[in-house]
């Protein structure tokens, strides 16, 4: 059986490259390459699969259908990872998320997908602007090769 952490290994090997795939109105996959890590869900105690996004393809069809996969490669081993996304941002709130909590959430969210920065300031600044959203997708199926 594959794990989260098997998934997570996997993902190292290629810093954290991830292909996101959601669900359009027409039942058609939209797919895109992010970064995406796994960390502890910010608010409970399972193992999460975390990225930031500011797509507004990806956010309108997970909004309307948060079912989503998340497939890590790395030659040619793979694991892919099923779940709901659940969205925290300026255009998606959470309870008890401020600004400030959101700031230090897409931080960790960017480092467990193995993100650094110099920067932090200029950092904070561009996810604002920008109005990036955190996306944690909820695993329900893990599997693999």
């Amino acid at each position: 059986m594959t794990t989260l952490q098997d998934a997570a290994e996997i993902a190292a090997a290629e810093r954290f490259l991830a292909v996101v795939s959601t669900l359009r109105s027409d039942a058609t996959i939209q797919t895109s390459v992010v970064n995406a890590g796994v960390l502890t869900h910010p608010f409970g105690d399972e193992e999460v699969v975390g990225f930031v996004t500011y797509g507004r393809t990806k956010l309108r069809n997970l909004r309307s259908r948060p079912q989503v996969t998340v497939t890590y490669r790395s030659g040619w081993t793979w694991a892919a990872v099923e779940g709901r996304a659940e969205l925290i941002g300026p255009d998606d709130p959470r309870p008890g998320v401020d600004a400030e909590r959101l700031r230090l959430l897409l931080r960790e969210v960017f480092a467990a997908a193995g993100g650094t920065h110099d920067d932090w300031a200029a950092y904070d600044r561009e996810m604002l602007e920008q109005r990036r959203t955190v996306v944690l997708v909820v695993p329900s199926r893990v599997y693999s090769n």
